[in-house]
């Protein structure tokens, strides 16, 4: 009995192998990107690539072992749930109470040490943080509220209580 239970688990996990979630690749440039409204210093592109991207845009770099399940479906879903919280490479396509908002979100989420998650650093230890690439990617966030603070009126960027 122990056999038939080991072969059939066996059996299912080849089987698991040939089903993949469509990777998170989008080809050309982005017309949405923030960085099309909103200057992005190397310094602060350097750690949205290493430390951002991957969840937060829509071209994830894949590790080795995304192509063994069912370790991609839980990439899949770190990958969904970050972009359903952010996604920079649709930021201009929201409306502006809500890109204010997640640069405010950076800010706290990056000060507080939250991002990037550490289920993510375990596996992508160059996306740990040093305090000068915190403080860079924080003060990168504040500059774009204060330019939007500056381009809009407050009542249109925040939400009235």
């Amino acid at each position: 009995m122990l056999k038939k239970i080991l072969l059939i688990l066996l059996l299912g996990l080849i089987v698991i192998q040939f089903i993949h979630p469509k990777r998170n690749k989008t080809a050309g440039a982005q017309p949405n990107y923030i960085g099309n409204i909103h200057p992005v210093p190397d310094s602060v592109r350097s750690v949205l690539t290493k430390a951002c991207n991957d969840c937060h845009s829509n071209n994830t770099r894949y590790p080795w072992y995304s192509y063994i399940q069912p370790l991609h479906w839980w990439l899949d879903k770190h990958v969904r749930e970050g972009k359903s919280h952010l996604n920079l490479d649709e930021y201009n396509n929201r409306p502006l109470r809500y890109r204010y908002h997640k640069m405010e979100e950076i800010v706290e989420q990056v000060d507080e040490k939250h991002m990037p998650i550490t289920s993510y650093t375990w596996s992508h230890y160059d996306a740990r943080l040093n305090p000068e690439e915190r403080a860079a990617l924080v003060g990168w966030a504040k500059a774009v509220m204060d330019t939007m603070k500056a381009w809009y009126p407050i009542d249109s960027l925040i939400r009235k209580k």
